[in-house]
């Protein structure tokens, strides 16, 4: 990273104003000024940087000006490269980013939604995040109290691309749907079976709350990271957690950190099972998704066992983890985990030895390797599409880098491979559990509790069972926060199902969404 920094400083003397590590292994370049679109390029071709990414910060009432923090990281280095760039109030526009790199799309028009920024150059400029018949307001900004009770909403509804052409028709799927998934709306333009293009809108149930983090307490504002994405509990409330004690120091006991892996490593297994018998589902393989539905609860109770929620809910603090375990409950790991081997090498025994199920995934909804890198997409999806990632390995957290795996990465980009993905994975969890189980050691299982300095500045990042989960904090006074930053990985990936429909059926769509099985709840927030 000191070469890297020091090239910048070299190309750039004129534009940067600063440069701290402002957390172990996170390095902030303050910017004069809101452009930032040569040193993006600069560092994603010389560096081949990623740009993991974008979002804003309101610092006018203490300093005058909104931030734009640009977040990436470059393989081979596990430091993170934040760059900050100022936009003053009186003059709240920015240089996108979007034309030249998609990924960023939906972020800056998630900025220009909640803060009033405006992204110039940018090729989509509508909203995202708020409908099209919200009043003009931008709920992030620090003078828009959170008790704002809003007209009713009137004007015209998102307006989308109208079909055209003989036999062309328009087909819309949701937003409210027949299962008990959250809402989200699907329209898409067919000619007969093919589907000629689809376009989706998100952001039905948000629930402010990256406006909830503002003043929360710190101990209670984990709980509220929890409830980010419910099947990623656990694996939030780590992210947000890493993010604190990255900022004020703390020290996690070497304890905690293996009952972290041990539980992101379940959290990962369960919801794989899950999902790979709900892709056998959609395909009408039934009989396999009832043998997964079975290991999955299997698995639940471990769970409950080890933490009290079969969801992982409550257990993750800063520090460490609310409740140590007793003896009993570390040999339930390994006894539930011989069980789950076996009944899940029979899943995945039964799903290759159906042809029918084999011929219907395979080719099916394929997202090609340059479309995945190019829109960002992260985790299962950018894995089975050739996007070699993953923060386990990349960023070492927790006790990672005292456990050895392989991380699986394919080239077809198609619904069977993503089953791939999921089932690999879930052979490598369970030896990492294993080897985890066996190299526990004894001492706390939470650091004492501290407080939390004020206008610290940290990311703390996890490779959830879905992708990259990213929280950066900026702690504020009395215990509390002036922001939280979420990115869930459903955000980068949903455009990506845009791309992966195009040429299939109509019949088929069920399954290529259920293969990415985004989060609406964490796409929301």
């Amino acid at each position: 990273m000191t070469s890297l920094l020091n090239n910048l400083r070299e190309c750039f003397p004129e534009q940067i104003r600063a440069v701290e590590e402002t957390a172990p292994g996170q390095f902030t370049v303050l910017l004069d000024g809101p452009d930032a679109t040569e040193m993006a390029r600069h560092l994603m071709s010389g560096y081949q940087a990623r740009l993991v990414t974008v979002f804003a910060e309101d610092r006018v009432q203490v300093e005058g000006v909104f931030y734009l923090y640009y977040v990436f990281d470059r393989p081979g280095d596990p430091s993170w490269l934040i760059l900050k760039a100022s936009v003053a109030a009186e003059n709240p526009t920015f240089p996108s980013l979007a034309a030249e790199f998609p990924a960023v799309n939906w972020q800056e028009r998630e900025i220009q939604d909640w803060f009033g920024l405006e992204a110039v150059g940018h090729p989509n400029p509508r909203r995202v995040a708020l409908h099209d018949n919200w009043p003009d307001v931008h709920p992030l900004r620090k003078d828009f109290p959170l008790d704002t009770v809003l007209p009713p909403f009137e004007g015209e509804r998102h307006v989308y691309r109208p079909a055209h052409g003989e036999g062309v028709f328009h087909i819309p799927v949701g937003p409210v749907h027949a299962g008990i998934i959250e809402p989200g709306h699907f329209d898409f333009a067919v000619a007969g079976e093919p589907i000629l293009y689809l376009q989706l809108r998100m952001f039905y149930t948000h629930k402010g709350t990256e406006k909830l983090f503002e003043n929360l307490p710190i101990q209670r504002a984990v709980f509220l990271a929890e409830s980010i994405s419910g099947d990623s509990a656990f694996s939030h409330g780590t992210a947000f957690c890493r993010a604190i004690e990255q900022a004020s120091g703390i020290e996690v006991p070497a304890r905690a950190q293996f009952q972290r892996t041990i539980l992101l490593e379940l959290e990962r297994i369960v919801n794989h099972i899950s999902d790979a018998g709900a892709i056998a589902n959609d395909v009408g393989f039934v009989i396999a998704n009832a043998h997964a539905g079975r290991v999955r609860e299997i698995l639940l109770g471990l769970c409950e066992t080890l933490t009290g929620s079969r969801m992982l809910r409550g257990m993750v603090a800063p520090g460490g983890v609310r409740r140590d375990w007793q003896r009993t409950q570390v040999e339930a790991i390994e006894k539930t985990l011989k069980v789950v081997q076996r009944e899940f090498r029979d899943l995945v025994a039964m799903l290759q030895s159906s042809n029918s199920t084999r011929e219907r995934l395979q080719r099916t909804g394929i997202l090609r390797a340059e479309k995945a890198s190019m829109l960002g997409v992260v985790g299962v999806a950018g894995r089975a599409s050739g996007v070699d990632l993953d923060l386990r390995r990349d960023h070492p957290y927790e006790a990672y880098r005292h456990l050895p795996f392989r991380v699986p990465v394919y080239q077809a980009g198609d619904v069977r491979h993503r089953l791939l993905v999921r089932i690999d994975e879930v052979s490598e969890s369970i030896q990492m559990v294993r080897a985890a189980v066996t190299q526990l050691p004894d001492g706390p299982h939470r650091a004492p509790t501290q407080p939390i300095p004020p206008d610290r500045c940290a990311i703390g990042a996890v490779e959830g069972w879905r992708g990259e989960i990213v929280h950066w904090v900026h702690t504020g006074y009395g215990n509390c926060l002036e922001r939280c930053k979420v990115k869930d990985p459903s955000l980068n990936n949903w455009p990506a199902i845009v791309e992966a429909v195009e040429g299939n059926i109509i019949a088929d769509f069920p399954v290529i969404n259920k293969s990415f099985n985004l989060s609406y709840s964490g796409t929301d927030r």
